[in-house]
């Protein structure tokens, strides 16, 4: 298995904390998504069913498309009302023009395009709607800035041996030539959550730097975080956030 197969499949390993400290999309992010008279919403790579649970309501159908057993069954627990099937992007079993939205929240970087695009657009109806989302800390806010550090030097701790940090984030969305999806619109929205200070260090022990550390490098980590927390003045805290979506829409053909 690749370092980078590794990395993706391990959040499942902590799909109980990933469940508890990612931060879901604001609602009206997936208002501007959603188009109006949705009937069939997926939500592809859905992890522990955050974005999902958002969905819930939005349509008659929501379906939940994850590879990974351990996240799909705090999923299912968490989101009885979806429809939860294991999958990847890359190989939806879905029949074709089967939904009216694809949704797929902080995921994007794992999929392969080449293999992904041609499947999400054989799912989607003519006129359906293809989201991508992010949500990031907002760097704006001096001690994020600091805070971003530790989780920029856990991936440093964990670079492959051609010196790169394993799975490096991609947040642009590109098309194989001739794929029949518009130009992607984009939209953002600024939000925070309260979280205290073992929130936060919950919320950063939730990625694939941190998780695929050994013990005892994940253990110096664990202690750096906490210091830094330690040092801060509040203990509890808003935390900045920015959630930014591309929107494509499916075209005829």
């Amino acid at each position: 298995m690749s370092d980078r197969e590794t990395r993706r499949l391990s959040f499942g390993s902590v799909a109980t904390d990933y469940d508890r400290y990612r931060p879901s999309p604001p609602p009206q992010m997936l208002d501007w998504l959603i188009p109006l008279g949705a009937r069939a919403i997926l939500d592809l790579a859905a992890g522990t069913g955050a974005v999902t649970r958002e969905l819930i309501g939005r349509a008659p159908r929501i379906i939940a498309v994850e590879p990974d057993e351990r996240m799909r069954a705090v999923l299912t627990a968490r989101c009885p009302e979806a429809e939860v099937l294991a999958g990847r992007g890359e190989d939806i079993p879905l029949p074709d023009a089967s939904v009216d939205a694809v949704v797929i929240s902080s995921a994007w970087h794992w999929l392969n395009p080449e293999q992904a695009v041609p499947e999400i657009t054989r799912v989607l109806r003519v006129g359906g709607v293809l989201g991508v989302l992010w949500i990031s800390r907002d760097v704006r806010v001096p001690w994020v800035t600091e805070f971003n550090r530790l989780a920029r030097e856990s991936r440093e701790a964990d670079r492959s041996p051609g010196g790169a940090p394993v799975g490096r984030r991609r947040r642009e969305v590109t098309f194989p030539p001739g794929t029949p999806l518009s130009a992607p619109e984009e939209h953002t929205v600024e939000f925070s959550l309260p979280m205290t200070k073992d929130e936060l260090a919950g919320l950063l022990g939730t990625y694939s730097g941190v998780i695929t550390l050994d013990a005892e490098q994940r253990a110096d980590f664990s202690r750096r975080v906490r210091a830094f927390l330690d040092r801060q003045p509040w203990d509890r805290v808003d935390l900045p956030l920015i959630c930014r979506c591309l929107r494509s829409t499916r075209l005829a053909g």
